[in-house]
């Protein structure tokens, strides 16, 4: 039976021969359990740690890296120095890297746990004929259950029976306000689970009333165990930063490649040398082509992006999600207590005969005696807490008791001169709810309030007024309640519904709503300014989220609202092609926020999700970022997300896409930085070889440079702050490459100033007798290496900005300052002591020598500014 809502209950009973009253002989019991399972979720099996070294050694720059390292140590074996410096510090280097990328991708995936954890505890069960405790692993479809107010329900079941049952299904549908429950209540065929009122479902918690029910569904058969199998069958979605430094692995090696075989067949054949000389070569260019501290800056630049967006209410759980959320071009965002307050307000009164006014305004005489009937008929509490005062109870009636206490008036004042003598609560069948108040005349009001349609008055005095003012407070998306009253001089014995809820006089009507945040409205413009579309999924109704959407400024003119039925009816494909049409998505199921995910996703979309509930953790898991909310998110949405705003407010996220961009920025310039070095250094190895003069650096020098002169400093580019315009620009398309917008050109034009100054000081030590000094290799190789460390420092100045670095100022970020004054330094040390310089192959030069290398290195610096200058004025 696929729709339990539809058939009638004695149908349902029967499917599972039970029985109403006896439930479930122990024997069938464990029958079921045998044929349906125990009452809990399975969970995916996890990849092994050695798996996960596994699938790193695997990638394309490590397996370079390994070879170059293979091939160092059978030479260090093989000749007579048996030098190992250089194997040791390769593999040194590889071990670092896949430790990091084991580190970046080992968030720990709780959800499940999360879940099940939901599920575990103890339920009141009947069987044969005996009311018992059992464990909730054990429950089964046909067990009748008893439910009261406080229980967590433990399946999903169908309603035999119920007296004023109120359940929070906020963990399935997102919204906090409880469902009302009846037994008797017709549900359509497609409808979404918070309009399921005739059930009860696993995960979610009475609040009010009592039931008995049958389980018709358990473990992963229930909705809950839905989303558990979407939880394992939805990937963790590979971030844009990780496909495309990805792809520049490729790249590089591919280049290595080439350049490894162009240069060794070009060494032997037309120059003669030995192939272990090639080989030796072949290692340095392999070294040369990966930027091994790439990952390491990387890490620390995103890292750093995470301290920044602490402090911005933002705790972010799988570090690349900071750069990703930066490219993010779609917001899909849940409406309540993210956009919204969370906190049900009264916006409107009206007075039977009067006008609407406003909560704020001052109220008349007659007012105030309006809002003190909604008060009195009233089960909210004020309750004293560390934190102070908190009002305790469903969040339309603690929203008139917070206004009342706007008013002056306090609870206990009231309670005190309007003493209840008694009360019919509310249920189901009556919808309404009614007190029974003394007054301070001696005399008893009777006070009933409910919905519009619901309330059983005498007559109206204008029902036309009446009905008009209901629907204005509608269109506003205002939830409405009606209350009426009338007077006993005496108590009256008959206590019963018929006789206190008639001949009632119509009060008036009060609307309230869950407001936006003051700094929604703003958030939304910033971020359609820098290109990003904010999309609402929710689970309220479809007036209600488009009335909060439109006042934000979500929904436009052209912009539609869809209803989770109607989506319901699409196909995906059409969904695909249409999904940009719609702002506002109501009363939706998990499964359909993975379709919309997915539909952004398939038109090349970076998507950011929000949600809070257990609902919402397939979705969060399926977008490009998942962010749940920090105050009201549960742990299985946490534990789903990529990020976690501890102050559940939607401008948060759009101050972190800010801190993203900027951290995509500053790897950008870190990655202008590396590969400029890099590529020269290839540049100079194929050019050097093919004139014959030999290799201008040896592996273990392009080491040095690599992780001294590149890695220090770039460590401090993290730090670099935002451009004025960087949100004003729009996202980075999920399909654009790592050189797009003329960091290719910049490379290329760099790493070509870099070749000629390096190969200039190489020709020069190798060829040209100054300062001195016989020309040698050796002097040849020193020069390269300290032009190419000096030339890879001073350019970390040129990627800062793109103004001019003597506007911004060497000293505007100091950590890179002292950082790259370090690595000068340390350059400077290798060269100059003779121990240092003999393990690297360099020896001492003439001062002329020095001059000469630190006015070549310098080229670089100027050529920039330069060009930066011509930019300016063009």
């Amino acid at each position: 039976m696929a729709n339990w809502t539809k058939p009638p209950i004695r149908e349902i009973i029967n499917e599972f021969h039970t029985n109403a009253q006896d439930g479930l002989t122990e024997s069938q019991a464990s029958a079921q359990l045998t044929a349906f399972g125990p009452n809990e979720f399975e969970e995916k099996k996890k990849e092994s740690i050695w798996s996960k070294i596994w699938r790193q050694m695997r990638d394309v720059t490590t397996l370079i890296l390994l070879i170059a390292a293979g091939v160092s140590m059978f030479l260090a074996f093989t000749e007579a120095s048996g030098d190992f410096a250089e194997p040791i510090v390769i593999i040194a280097i590889i071990i670092i890297n896949i430790v990091i990328g084991i580190r970046q991708e080992s968030s720990a995936e709780r959800s499940l746990e999360a879940l099940k954890s939901m599920n575990t505890q103890t339920c009141i069960v009947i069987r044969g004929g005996v009311k018992q405790p059992i464990d909730a692993r054990g429950l089964v479809p046909g067990d009748i259950i008893v439910l009261e107010a406080g229980d967590m329900i433990s399946a999903d079941a169908r309603i035999i029976e119920s007296s004023g049952l109120k359940t929070d299904e906020s963990v399935l549908t997102g919204e906090s306000t409880p469902v009302e429950k009846d037994e008797n209540a017709q549900v359509k065929d497609n409808a979404q689970i918070g309009d399921r009122t005739n059930m009860v479902f696993s995960g979610c918690l009475v609040t009010n009333g009592r039931a008995t029910a049958v389980v018709v569904a358990t473990g992963m058969q229930t909705e809950m165990g839905k989303i558990a199998a979407l939880l394992n069958d939805t990937k963790q979605q590979r971030t844009p930063l990780q496909l495309r430094l990805n792809k520049l692995g490729k790249n590089m090696s591919l280049i290595a490649i080439a350049a490894g075989i162009f240069v060794f067949l070009t060494g032997i054949l037309l120059h003669g040398d030995s192939i272990m000389e090639m080989l030796l070569t072949g290692v340095s260019l392999a070294v040369a082509a990966v930027p091994e501290t790439l990952p390491v800056i990387v890490t620390i630049t995103l890292a750093f992006g995470v301290q920044q967006m602490v402090k911005k209410h933002a705790i972010i759980r799988r570090i690349p999600a900071v750069e990703t959320l930066g490219s993010a071009s779609v917001i899909c965002s849940d409406k309540t207590g993210t956009l919204t307050q969370n906190q049900m307000t009264v916006k409107k009164l009206w007075m039977a005969d009067g006008v609407p006014v406003d909560a704020q305004d001052e109220f008349s005489d007659e007012e105030m005696k309006l809002l003190r009937l909604f008060s009195l008929a009233n089960n909210a509490v004020i309750e004293q807490t560390e934190d102070g005062e908190k009002i305790i109870g469903d969040p339309t009636e603690s929203s008139i008791i917070r206004l009342l206490q706007d008013k002056g008036i306090t609870t206990d004042d009231l309670e005190e001169k309007y003493p209840r003598v008694y009360e019919l609560p509310f249920d189901s069948e009556r919808k309404l709810m009614t007190t029974v108040n003394k007054m301070p005349d001696g005399r008893y009001v009777v006070i009933t309030k409910g919905a519009f349609d619901t309330i059983p008055v005498d007559s109206f005095t204008d029902c036309d007024s009446a009905q008009a003012v209901h629907d204005e407070f509608a269109r506003k998306a205002l939830r409405v309640m009606a209350a009426a009253y009338k007077y006993y001089d005496k108590l009256p014995e008959d206590m019963s519904a018929a006789e206190l809820e008639c001949n009632l006089k119509f009060a008036g009507l009060i609307g309230m709503i869950d407001p936006p945040r003051e700094e929604s409205k703003i958030a939304v413009e910033e971020a359609k300014k820098a290109g990003i579309r904010t999309v609402m999924i929710t689970g309220d109704h479809v007036v209600t989220a488009s009335a909060i959407a439109r006042e934000i400024g979500i929904l436009g003119e052209n912009d539609k609202a869809i209803t989770g039925e109607d989506l319901d009816e699409m196909s995906q494909e059409y969904l695909i092609a249409h999904v940009q049409e719609y702002s506002v998505y109501a009363r939706v199921s998990p499964e359909d926020k993975i379709r919309i995910v997915k539909a952004w996703q398939a038109n090349g979309k970076v998507v950011a999700m929000t949600g809070d509930g257990v609902n919402d953790a397939p979705a969060l898991k399926a977008a490009d970022v998942g962010v749940a909310m920090g105050i009201t998110g549960t742990d299985v949405a946490k534990n789903a997300a990529d990020m976690v705003i501890t102050d559940d407010n939607f401008a948060t996220i759009v101050d972190a896409v800010s801190e993203g961009r900027r951290v995509y920025d500053n790897i950008k310039k870190t990655i202008y930085f590396l590969l400029s070095c890099n590529i020269s250094e290839i540049l100079i190895m194929i050019v050097a070889v093919a004139l014959g003069w030999g290799a201008p650096v040896v592996a273990i020098q392009l080491l040095l440079i690599n992780i001294v002169a590149d890695g220090i400093p770039g460590f401090s580019l993290s730090r670099e702050k935002a451009d004025d315009d960087i949100m004003l620009r729009p996202p980075v398309s999920k399909k654009a490459s790592i050189f797009a917008n003329g960091l290719g050109l910049k490379i290329a034009v760099m790493s070509v100033i870099f070749t000629i100054t390096a190969l200039i000081g190489f020709y020069i030590g190798r060829f040209v007798p100054i300062g001195g000094m016989v020309p040698s290799y050796e002097a040849g190789q020193t020069m390269a290496f300290v032009i190419l460390g000096y030339s890879s420092v001073v350019h970390i100045f040129n990627v800062r900005s793109t103004k001019s670095i003597f506007k911004i100022g060497f000293l505007s970020n100091k950590p890179l300052f002292i950082s790259a004054s370090l690595s000068f330094a340390i350059v400077t040390l290798f060269a100059l002591i003779p121990p240092l310089a003999t393990v690297f192959y360099l020896i001492p030069l003439s001062p002329l020598h020095w001059l000469i290398m630190i006015l070549l290195s310098l080229v670089p610096l100027f050529g920039i500014e330069i060009y930066k200058a011509f930019k300016r004025f063009h």
